[in-house]
């Protein structure tokens, strides 16, 4: 049962690795690119850095919600699920954002 219960570990530890990379990779990506949008001057910039940030940050909060399997205190737990309550009003105030400017450009 250890080597199982190792394995589970091993396995989460890297898909958190793995969703972590992928938030800060979009994240950073869509940095630059906004960066190079708004000196072209771009009018949808907004909505294009509302929508990747948004990306970025679902990936980090699955490493969020992936570190939950292995956690073995109520501290942890409690810690966690901050981190996720963060992450998630974030979410949605950038979903709430991209809301908005999809509706002005019409």
């Amino acid at each position: 049962m250890e080597i199982l219960q190792e394995i589970l570990n091993q396995v989460v530890n890297i898909g958190i690795h793995l969703f972590e990379l992928a938030g800060v990779v979009i994240i950073l990506w869509t940095g630059c690119r906004g960066f190079y949008h708004w000196i072209r001057k771009n009018p949808k910039l907004r909505l294009q850095l509302a929508e990747g940030m948004a990306l970025g940050l679902e990936f980090k909060l699955g490493s969020e919600i992936l570190r939950t399997v292995i956690l073995r205190e109520f501290k942890e737990v409690l810690f966690v699920a901050a981190i996720i309550a963060v992450r998630a009003a974030l979410t949605v105030l950038i979903h709430w954002e991209i809301k908005q400017e999809k509706a002005e450009e019409k």
